[in-house]
């Protein structure tokens, strides 16, 4: 079997490089499975390609299988894409696998797909398919996909399966277009999440949440108990990429990297040990911090903690996790952990939660800058609104950047906050050493 691994073409509303490591893990993945003999992946969706270099990559594959990657706010190219390959490589099969597909499958039915993956981790729905078809019976019911029949779709035999760690395979870095990567990150002012002028090695470190915001995917698709990289492998990783490229500092992507203390605990004193030493950034929440661990943290490289603070206003709070509920006091005394660490602190603030307005946006973010912190918006958005029958247009207004019922006017001014000019740029690359100088020390 010859299978492409693509996120088609499009221009991203947002961008963080964690968001496009399943891409990688698929592909990795899929070539150990025994039906498959190569796997090429492409990442479309970084600006970094067009629609001629598609179709030569379509019509000179010819690929059994095409695994289409998808997001909340990248649906756009997916029509063109799709036209593209039922024309230029007709005999190859067609499914989807990602965020918006996890959350809203029956959107992905108009593009005349012949599967997508609903629930479950992403590797096994794609990888069962994959045999199938390799089988002969791509027509057979499997867990977590939904398959079409003809004109009619069957649903999945039951609920996806979710993959423990030690069976992840983690990116080859050597596949990743990172020229494009540190570009879309340049400008600090665009409120992005990446370091500018630095390179980044995300390590995918964790799936799923306990917290289960409602605003949040994560624990939707990936559960409400958490999976964690070994301490080894993590290290391993991050040696192992290092040596292949240069990298200036560590991203870990998980959605609530200090959930497990004492896993941080172990993952900081091997790296005070060495000789793996990297500078890093994380994100969490609040209530997963404490004096001694923020400490600890910054001895061992850390340069910027994300938190999800969403408010700090207690009309708020009703929207939120108990664990999420946040008082200026309590935020003034991790700012100040932080800074006593020499780490940089970005919180992360939803405007537009219910019981807040932009008056009250406005007193966090106050609150945020007088501590020192980075201020991070993003638009409140009820992702279980989104229903099967919605355009590509409507559903791209759930990219948690535009307010996503059009009827509702953006009144008090909420687009400011996140489209208004920023002044307030990061300078926490100053303390990372460029890979270069580090060459010559």
């Amino acid at each position: 079997m010859k299978v492409l691994v693509i996120w088609p073409p499009h221009v991203p509303s947002y961008f963080n490089a964690g968001h496009h490591t399943p891409l990688y893990m698929m592909a990795g993945h899929l070539r150990r499975q025994p039906s498959v003999e190569q796997v090429d992946v492409r990442d479309a969706g970084v600006l970094n390609t067009h629609w001629k270099a598609i179709g030569d990559l379509l019509y000179q594959g010819q690929y059994d299988v095409i695994a289409m990657m998808n997001d909340f706010d990248a649906v756009d190219g997916f029509d063109r894409f799709t036209a593209y390959a039922r024309e230029l490589s007709p005999n190859s099969r067609l499914i989807t696998f990602g965020r918006l597909s996890s959350m809203n499958p029956g959107f992905f039915q108009r593009y005349g797909l012949d599967a997508i993956v609903q629930s479950g981790d992403y590797e096994p729905g794609v990888a069962r398919y994959i045999e199938s078809v390799a089988a002969g019976t791509p027509h057979d019911p499997l867990p977590g996909v939904t398959v079409r029949r003809g004109e009619e779709w069957a649903p999945p035999a039951r609920e996806g399966d979710s993959m423990p760690s030690e069976e992840w395979v983690l990116p080859d870095v050597r596949e990743i277009p990172y020229e494009h990567y540190d570009r879309l990150y340049a400008r600090d002012e665009d409120k992005f999440c990446g370091i500018p002028f630095r390179r980044e090695l995300v390590v995918p470190a964790a799936r799923g949440c306990p917290i289960g915001c409602e605003f949040c995917e994560v624990h939707e698709i990936f559960g409400l108990r958490e999976r964690r990289l070994s301490v080894d492998a993590t290290v391993a990783y991050i040696e192992e990429s290092m040596r292949a490229l240069p990298f200036e500092y560590v991203a870990f992507y998980a959605p609530t990297f200090t959930l497990d203390k004492r896993w941080v605990r172990e993952l900081c004193e091997r790296f005070l040990a060495g000789p793996v030493s990297p500078q890093w950034k994380c994100a969490t929440t609040i209530h997963h911090l404490d004096a001694d661990l923020v400490e600890l943290m910054g001895r061992a490289g850390c340069v910027r903690i994300s938190v999800g603070l969403e408010t700090l206003e207690p009309d708020g709070h009703g929207a939120l996790p108990r664990a999420k509920r946040i008082h200026g006091e309590g935020f003034g005394d991790l700012a100040a952990q932080c800074a006593r660490a020499g780490i940089e602190l970005n919180a992360f603030v939803i405007v537009g939660l219910p019981g807040t307005g932009a008056e009250g946006a406005r007193r966090t973010r106050e609150l945020v800058e007088k501590t020192g912190a980075r201020f991070r918006p993003t638009m409140y958005t009820r992702l279980h609104d989104m229903t099967p029958s919605m355009t590509p247009l409507e559903i791209s207004r759930y990219n948690r950047h535009l307010i996503a019922d059009p009827d509702h006017a953006p009144d008090d001014d909420l687009y400011d906050f996140i489209f208004g000019r920023e002044t307030r740029v990061t300078s926490v690359y100053e303390r990372i050493p460029l890979a270069s100088a580090r060459g010559k020390e």
